[in-house]
């Protein structure tokens, strides 16, 4: 919430280039409670004033000679830094005011002046603008919260490929039509997978030496979306070398629920094993 304290320690400009309406204003409000007011008279000097202190509120007149409160409107337009306009038009001109508001003035006060009317519309005038620049702030603590966390999670992401190549001898990952996305090790091998195309072999897993009733009930299990943990695949070489290895892996899903593929490991034992 914002409270009474910060509204009366925003920052206010005053733009008019009457001597009178600025010693009423200023009068006003520092009776009020507002504690820092500034004026101007010259109306060409605004945007950069702005630009340099950042005003919480600017109460603009819009007939002055030279330069009007429209021209200034347009040129505080032009502030990158600051797209939020915190301007009340201070007009006798029925007319300027849906002018005014259509030009990017967030409210208006009649002349001549009614001091409730006044106090009121610069009250709640601030105590917006107070939560907008609350909000931007948030805004940007919330955009660097995120980018230290992605930062956290690839960091964290690292040293799991990292420790999995040390604790393992290959790690996959398939997308949802079993095409794999990332691999090491002769994973794409033991599936019957040339590792050029990442299409089918030529030969089936049976005449490159795999155990088909293994070979088949992993490709069952993995078509049923189930997890499996040290599961079996022994192979026999035309030479008469047998290998032995154990593959773990995980069905992966989207926020959705979606299925997106699997992952897992891999390590080669001792036949027997």
């Amino acid at each position: 919430m914002i409270k009474p304290d910060d509204v009366f320690d925003s920052r206010i400009l005053i733009v008019d280039d009457q001597q009178t309406n600025v010693l009423l204003l200023e009068r006003l409000l520092g009776q009020a409670g507002y504690r820092q007011v500034r004026s101007i008279r010259q109306p060409e000097a605004v945007c950069a004033l702005h630009r340099s202190e950042r005003f919480d509120l600017i109460l603009l007149d819009l007939q002055m000679p030279g330069m009007d409160g429209f021209q200034v409107i347009e040129g505080l337009k032009t502030n990158a830094a600051d797209p939020y306009l915190p301007v009340i038009v201070l007009t006798a001109q029925p007319g300027h005011k849906i002018r005014a508001l259509q030009a990017g003035a967030k409210d208006f006060i009649s002349k001549p002046f009614d001091l409730i009317e006044v106090k009121t519309r610069i009250y709640n005038m601030l105590e917006v603008r107070l939560l907008y620049r609350r909000l931007e702030q948030y805004s940007e603590q919330l955009e660097q919260a995120v980018i230290e966390r992605t930062a956290e999670l690839r960091e964290s992401e690292a040293r799991f490929r990292s420790l999995t190549e040390l604790a393992t001898d290959w790690y996959w990952e398939q997308d949802e039509k079993g095409a794999f996305t990332k691999v090491s090790g002769p994973a794409l091998e033991m599936l019957g997978i040339r590792v050029e195309t990442l299409e089918p072999g030529t030969d089936s897993p049976t005449e490159q030496g795999w155990d088909e009733a293994q070979h088949t009930e992993l490709l069952a299990t993995i078509a049923a979306r189930q997890p499996f943990l040290d599961f079996a695949l022994d192979r026999v070489h035309p030479n008469g070398v047998a290998q032995r290895f154990r593959v773990s892996g995980e069905p992966m899903f989207n926020q959705s629920c979606q299925f997106i593929g699997y992952r897992g490991v891999g390590v080669e034992v001792p036949a027997g094993r």
